[in-house]
């Protein structure tokens, strides 16, 4: 098992510095040989307008926020604050890192968390685009944070720990550092009806955000498990499609998988009497 999980999580390593590669060659998104479940066929513009309002995508360059590889939109359930410390597992090319670090100003911080070298390189760049001081962007694994205990106030997630093997320890880790009282405020992939045996087999699915997915009620019970409180979910239709062995058409999936906004909270410490 452990092996298998290592051999995954290279896969993804691997797949997602494409991504980057690709990015930083051809400003393209997506290529369908890498990752095709992480888009809709088309215009890829597209894609991101369907996770992010207008307003957001206008306040970043088109380089930054046309690099959508989410499902959903972390910062809209966040309600983060100025001043306030954020960590974003599974950063990517920062976008909502960049978004997150409008909203807590010049005061706060964001820290993008990604353990492709690819993708730091890339969202280091697209910070300096911008001329974001308040991120910062670490290489590390979301089941080892390099992160202190008890020092983050928000942890968002955009459709990242589902490619995760070993969800269990990514959830006791975002517990471990966010402050008593913080809370984690994420999206994901979770399935409604499993998958054939060859897409859950599939490596190049594990990358897709697919093969790697949980139902929903195991996915909020590792939550739970981990120590945190007042788990509210809200479940969405996923626009996921898959290519076709013949490589011309697309299979839909939007009945077999959700995309799933989470919030939880760690305890707040107990007053002493």
């Amino acid at each position: 098992m452990e092996r298998d999980a290592e051999k995954i999580k290279k896969f993804v390593q691997e797949s997602y510095g494409k991504l980057a590669q690709e990015q930083e060659k051809t400003g393209a998104c997506c290529p369908s040989e890498v990752a095709p479940s992480c888009c809709t066929p088309g215009e890829v513009k597209t894609y991101a307008e369907m996770l992010y309002t207008k307003e957001e995508l206008e306040t970043l360059p088109q380089s930054v926020a046309d690099f959508a590889l989410g499902c959903g939109n972390p910062i809209a359930i966040a309600e983060l604050k100025p001043g306030e410390v954020v960590l974003d597992l599974g950063s990517g090319g920062g976008i909502d890192c960049f978004l997150a670090a409008q909203k807590v100003r010049s005061k706060g911080k964001v820290i993008g968390l990604d353990m492709t070298r690819e993708m730091i390189r890339l969202a280091r760049e697209n910070a300096q685009k911008i001329g974001a001081e308040n991120v910062e962007f670490r290489l590390g694994e979301m089941e080892h944070m390099p992160i202190a205990s008890d020092s983050v106030d928000v942890i968002i997630s955009n459709c990242v720990i589902n490619l995760s093997p070993d969800k269990d320890s990514v959830f006791k880790e975002a517990f471990r550092v966010l402050k008593p009282g913080g809370r984690l405020s994420i999206s994901d992939i979770v399935l409604l009806e499993d998958l054939p045996p060859d897409i859950k087999e599939s490596l190049e699915h594990w990358a897709g955000c697919i093969a790697g997915a949980l139902e929903k009620d195991v996915y909020l019970d590792k939550i739970k498990a981990a120590g945190f409180v007042d788990v509210v979910a809200e479940e969405a239709k996923a626009p996921f499609v898959i290519e076709t062995d013949d490589g011309q058409t697309y299979l839909d999936l939007r009945d077999k998988i959700a995309s799933i906004r989470v919030k939880a909270f760690k305890p707040r410490l107990e007053a002493s009497e």
